[in-house]
């Protein structure tokens, strides 16, 4: 197989990377070059919500930078992907305009649960054995710049992930105005990391053991990349994190730039990455840290891989999605049988309507989420279960989803049991908020109604919840979609909502639901 060269670029928080790779062949992802350059856009974001027009400069002469050395290596496809800072950013639209126009680059801004993703797909392609790593009590810590992301695996699937505001540069900008004595700034951070990290505790580890933690990102890196005779530790013992941590905080940063080989703008940030893997070791009695070296360019290099089908990996990630989204359904207490169900209609309607709907895979997992966390609004109200839904969702992250993907489902549920009104499904993602085929607004609206009205039709089914209808078989045929389906005992409620909601897919799609019944003796 011919050698694909490709770059990957982070318009981090703290500093621009690039990675410049080789992939040929199966699990064959080999880097060849890796730049980087320090520029803070978080301390303009963090202070101002706003990226000042000396970051922008500086931010696109480095740009141009990259570029060129694409040219050098004969690169003409690449990701560059800005995070957290870029994120919050008042300004980011015109921002990302300006990247553009000056140096050519086009730059998505991805949600936290996109790269977080990609973080995990830099790690499986790493690790041969990774689905057997995260089979028993793992915790993956992602301590960045901007924030810190905690992800639970067990048995091969995604526990759960939760976001907390506590990167290392957010902290150092926090703490710039605070006067205190080495021993007084780490108690301080001390404090400021147990507060974030004793709620997660309540939530999520009370009843769930951690064996080890994979610590990923720069931070965790720069602390043992020169603990074994000069070369990078990859597995830390409780024991000798302990050690370090004692030597590390009676430092002063002079002291931290010289034996942990930093820049005098990073030394600062240790300290804080060292605190949180602390308190997360002694909240969670963890044994050991695996630090396997991977960064986001790695998990570009490996999501761009995956995407062209250029490797394989045995770790289905779709299926973190999925145990993610159900994970957030046990929380809200929509679980049960009526569910199981609709989510089966709601797939067997989706597969024999393929050559009608023209959608893909990435559709049918959006609706597959839709249909797990459809009554996820009732916790809060039943009455309006249906806005309570839509805000419950839009504050939950659900990895691997964009904003706009998120946006989509969440205006699924909202609209199965409200009047669908073309003109007021809103949209906040813009362009650079977008991924996939699904860049602006109409876009979305109609894909939003195609699969509103699959999960309209596959409730109506189950409208009683008493799971009347059995062995149902779904066809199409002359514009008409047929659901066979015996049952027993009463299904006049099912039968009157099935040709209610057949209006509104008929209206989308242009085929009539029919609903063919045989009672069942």
């Amino acid at each position: 197989m011919a050698v694909r060269m490709f770059a990957a670029i982070e318009v981090g928080s703290f500093e621009l990377e690039m990675g410049i790779y080789e992939i040929s062949g199966k699990n064959r992802i080999r880097q060849v070059d890796h730049v980087r350059h320090v520029i803070s856009l978080g301390s303009d974001t963090y202070n101002d919500r706003k990226i000042s027009y000396e970051m922008v400069e500086e931010l696109c002469r480095v740009l141009e930078d990259f570029s060129r050395i694409m040219k050098g290596y004969r690169i003409t496809e690449y990701r560059a992907y800005a995070t957290s800072a870029m994120r919050e950013a008042k300004n980011s639209r015109i921002v990302l305009e300006q990247i553009l126009v000056r140096t050519g680059l086009t730059v998505q801004i991805i949600s936290n649960s996109e790269q977080r993703l990609l973080t995990y797909k830099a790690l499986a392609v790493a690790d041969d054995e990774f689905d057997q790593n995260i089979r028993k009590g793992t915790a993956i810590l992602d301590v960045g710049f901007g924030s810190m992301q905690i992800s639970l695996f067990d048995e091969k699937l995604l526990v759960s992930t939760e976001n907390l505001p506590l990167g290392v540069l957010r902290i150092g900008e926090l703490l710039k105005n605070v006067s205190s004595t080495a021993e007084g700034t780490r108690r301080i951070i001390g404090e400021m990391v147990e507060s974030e990290l004793s709620n997660y505790q309540k939530m999520y580890l009370e009843e769930r053991r951690i064996k080890h933690v994979i610590g990923t990102g720069e931070n965790i890196m720069y602390l043992f990349r020169y603990e074994d005779g000069g070369k990078p530790l990859q597995w830390v013992t409780r024991e000798q994190f302990d050690r370090l941590y004692e030597r590390l905080s009676g430092m002063d940063p002079e002291a931290v730039e010289e034996q942990f080989g930093v820049s005098a703008e990073y030394a600062p940030l240790l300290l804080p990455s060292a605190v949180i893997y602390k308190k997360f070791l002694e909240m969670t009695g963890a044994e050991a840290i695996w630090i396997p070296g991977t960064r986001l360019c790695d998990g570009i290099a490996a999501e761009y891989a995956l995407d062209k089908k250029l490797i394989q990996l045995k770790h289905n990630f779709d299926n973190d999605i999925i145990s993610a989204s159900r994970d957030m359904a046990r929380r809200y207490r929509c679980q049960g049988s009526h569910s199981d169900l609709v989510e089966s209609y709601v797939l067997q309607i989706f597969d024999a309507m393929k050559r009608y709907h023209k959608m893909g895979s990435r559709e049918r997992l959006l609706l597959q989420i839709a249909v797990i966390i459809h009554s996820c609004g009732k916790f809060i109200s039943v009455r309006n279960a249906n806005e309570c839904a839509y805000n419950i969702i839009m504050s939950t992250e659900i990895i691997g989803l964009s904003h706009l993907e998120r946006e989509i489902v969440a205006n699924v549920v909202r609209y199965n049991i409200r009047d669908f009104d073309y003109n007021m499904v809103r949209m906040e993602a813009g362009p650079e908020l977008s991924s996939g085929s699904l860049p602006d607004q109409s876009d979305a609206t109609i894909l939003t109604a195609k699969l509103t009205a699959m999960l309209r039709l596959a409730n109506s089914m189950d409208r009683s919840h008493g799971q009347k209808l059995k062995d149902c078989r779904i066809t199409v045929k002359d514009k008409t979609l047929t659901v066979s389906a015996e049952y027993s005992g009463d299904i006049t409620l099912e039968a009157v909502s099935f040709e209610q909601k057949a209006a509104f897919f008929e209206e989308i799609f242009g085929i009539r639901p029919v609903l063919k019944q045989k009672r069942r003796v």
